[in-house]
């Protein structure tokens, strides 16, 4: 995933752009960076910050950059800001992308005479990278914004940093979020609405599906309406988004709870307590606990102090690692207890088997599970969610190859497996069920999940879940 964040001011941006970056930590683990423009031209840092969080590592930086005009990211992937000269002039870039047809993209540059691009270590080419050398295919940068947007096939969120001020587009379906904020002699971009709260900005505006806008100390304009159709990941909601978050004037921390009442209205076991994965099933939890009159409490809680993030490291081995060492149990909260635990979701089950398999060690009587979001049955095609290149990670296309005998399983088969009132659904919960040794498993509806949001179901993907584009 990633993040970003964006100054235009009339005063010096780095403390605005330092902090408001640094409130997207949540969002990705690898890399930071800034770029800004001021007097000096450009200037620009990156840093890794797989061992050390933004603050520490960007702390220097932002003593010595200076600049009317920056842009800030947090990247689970690539190393950007990218400072780029072309024909457009000198800019800098940053993005939030999913890109399926890139070697598609990489060739057609190539037969129009584009020299070369940099691989990174992985042997990949920064995406980044790729969408400004897409925007400079174009006689100005809107012109080729645009060809970006809609050129690119998953998604693509851009802020593009110039000496006239700060280019932005949402993705053309909204996949992701941007929003605007302001102050006396200051204007931000962001995509969490929370980052700059604390900053003294007020919300101004949510850019729409496709929209491109320019801001500079002035003002905001908008060079390029929004368009009407809109599929935000509602997966923000569900796990990415910070509970302060809000995306399209939906809370995170809202819509969690919303989601713990219902699951909590069609469920029928009676457990001593309810507890939330920590830390985006605590608030699902405490709607569970709310509706249903079952206590809530926290047989286990995260060690914060060195684990102070959402998100974990890329490496699946490294992953599975840490999430035993993060969390630290409660043993008297556990011991001969009927527990009811409420996750974001399972995707690939390591985690959550591990997690039960040591509360029963505890001395657990029962273990419940209730994922918050109903079963992930296809790989996201639209956001860096996993760097997985298989879907037979997923715990459920493993238990329905079980069921059917192959990998190869047809896509009107897939669609019973998505339908909660069908046979073949009760079958594959059954077998992660049993796979992962849980007391009972009971997923979240789709239905249940998209009221808990509370906008038309046409402008949320739910891809993941039910395999249907737009």
């Amino acid at each position: 995933m990633g993040g970003f964040f964006g100054v235009v001011s009339k005063e010096d941006c780095l403390f605005d752009l330092f902090f408001g970056t640094d409130y997207h930590s949540h969002l990705g683990t690898r890399r930071g960076g800034m770029a800004v423009y001021g007097e000096k031209g450009f200037d620009r840092a990156i840093h890794n910050i797989e061992n050390s969080p933004f603050r520490t590592k960007f702390d220097k930086d932002m003593q010595e950059m200076k600049g009317n005009y920056g842009i800030g990211c947090i990247s689970d992937y690539e190393p950007q800001p990218l400072i780029v000269r072309s024909h457009h002039g000198t800019y800098a870039i940053t993005t939030v992308s999913k890109i399926n047809n890139a070697q598609e993209i990489v060739d057609n540059i190539f037969t129009n005479n584009y020299s070369h691009f940099l691989e990174m270590s992985g042997g990949d080419i920064n995406p980044t990278e790729l969408v400004a050398a897409i925007i400079n295919q174009k006689e100005n940068i809107i012109e080729g914004i645009h060809y970006a947007l809609e050129l690119v096939e998953g998604s693509l969120t851009l802020m593009l940093l110039t000496p006239k001020g700060i280019y932005a587009a949402r993705d053309k379906y909204g996949r992701t979020p941007m929003v605007v904020g302001h102050k006396e002699n200051s204007y931000c971009l962001s995509f969490e609405s929370f980052a700059f709260q604390n900053l003294g900005y007020r919300p101004l505006k949510e850019l729409g599906p496709g929209e491109i806008i320019v801001a500079n100390e002035e003002g905001i304009k908008t060079l390029m309406a929004p368009g009407s159709k809109m599929k935000i990941c509602t997966f923000l909601w569900v796990y990415y988004g910070y509970p302060s978050s809000s995306y399209e004037g939906i809370s995170v921390e809202q819509m969690r709870y919303n989601c713990g009442v219902n699951m909590a209205k069609r469920d029928h076991v009676k457990p001593d307590i309810v507890a939330g994965v920590p830390d985006s099933g605590t608030a699902h939890a405490i709607g569970y606990s709310n509706e249903s009159g079952i206590p809530f409490s926290r047989p286990f809680i995260k060690y914060t102090p060195t684990w102070p993030r959402s998100f974990m490291p890329t490496m699946q081995s490294k992953r599975n690692m840490i999430a035993k060492m993060k969390l630290i149990a409660v043993h008297d909260l556990i011991k001969d207890k009927s527990l009811l635990l409420i996750d974001d979701s399972i995707v690939r089950g390591t985690q959550l088997r591990e997690t039960t398999e040591f509360l029963y060690e505890s001395g657990a009587k029962e273990v419940h599970i209730r994922p918050a979001c109903p079963p992930l049955v296809y790989g996201c095609k639209f956001l860096n969610f996993s760097r997985s290149t298989s879907e037979m990670d997923l715990i459920t296309r493993r238990v329905i190859a079980k069921l059917e005998g192959t990998e190869e399983v047809p896509e009107e088969v897939l669609q019973q497996y998505t339908d909660p009132e069908s046979p073949k659904y009760e079958e594959m919960i059954e077998g992660i069920r049993k796979e992962l040794n849980f007391t009972s498993l009971r997923y979240n509806r789709l239905d249940d999940m998209l009221d808990a949001v509370g906008i038309p179901k046409e402008n949320l993907c739910t891809y993941c879940w039910d395999g249907r584009d737009v």
